[in-house]
């Protein structure tokens, strides 16, 4: 049983299979009161690592099986959307999936993706990013798993999708880069924003009108680790440690204790993913 009165920080967005020195990066996240995260999963292979590790992670040299929780989502990237969804598919159809509706526990698949558009980089044609988000969109409603989101400079057309295929009952709006405005569209269509260490960066004031709009209960925080490492880490590879600089920040902001920052947004993201508390 996780006691939310006495949760830390939660990651819900890291790629803890692309670090090395796992046992080392969870022990300095749980100094960090750092105790839950969400290993994120973009192709087949990565998110087969991703579980293998949300599984076997109390296995680990020197991290006490008690501190620290990991889950898993499966999911396809639209840098690889090329590649078509099957993989993803089949490791979804074997790996065990917890009943729709009942808590989800440490080790489990917790989520679909990360999925969506990318138009930064268009690694893969727009059409073919298009048709793979809808068909993950498609696997997060049969498993009945949250949907965890990738947009960049693709607004327009996630949104348009998104109502097109009719959201999952739970979506998540990973790494949120836009302002005010896409904030308040996202949630409209009743999904969590996820913040990343993007809000400490100089230059992100349009991302930080978007955290003074969101609501507490609609707010979860990321690291995106290794990416994306926030000030005064910046240049240096992000860790899951860093979730806890990310949610000061953020609290800051909002104008909000600290510990009951922590705890709301565990709270937020327990409810996001249907983890068991």
């Amino acid at each position: 049983m996780f006691d939310l009165s006495a949760a830390g920080w939660t990651d819900t967005h890291c790629h803890l299979h692309d670090l090395e020195g796992a046992s080392a990066l969870l022990n300095r996240a749980t100094e960090a009161n750092v105790n839950r995260l969400i290993c994120i999963g973009t192709s087949a292979a990565s998110s087969a690592s991703a579980l293998d590790l949300a599984r076997t992670s109390t296995e680990l040299t020197g991290v006490d099986p008690g501190a620290i929780q990991l889950f898993a989502t499966i999911g396809q990237h639209p840098h690889d959307a090329e590649h078509g969804i099957e993989g993803i598919v089949e490791l979804l159809a074997s790996s065990q999936q917890v009943p729709r509706g009942l808590e989800r526990p440490p080790g489990s698949v917790v989520g679909v993706g990360e999925c969506g558009l990318d138009y930064h980089y268009e690694y893969s044609p727009r059409e073919i990013q298009q048709r793979a988000f809808a068909e993950q969109i498609a696997l997060a409603k049969t498993y009945g798993l949250t949907l965890v989101i990738h947009t960049r400079e693709a607004w327009e057309d996630t949104f348009a999708i998104l109502r097109s295929e009719g959201c999952p009952e739970k979506v998540i709006i990973h790494c949120f880069t836009g302002g005010p405005e896409e904030a308040q569209t996202c949630l409209d269509l009743g999904a969590y924003l996820s913040f990343s260490g993007i809000v400490t960066f100089k230059n992100a004031d349009d991302i930080r009108e978007a955290v003074d709009l969101c609501p507490i209960d609609r707010l979860l925080i990321e690291t995106d680790a290794p990416y994306l490492s926030p000030v005064p880490h910046r240049g240096s590879p992000n860790e899951p440690a860093f979730v806890a600089i990310v949610g000061e920040a953020i609290a800051a902001l909002k104008g909000v204790d600290i510990d009951q920052f922590a705890f709301d947004t565990t709270t937020n993201a327990t409810e996001a993913f249907g983890l068991s508390s």
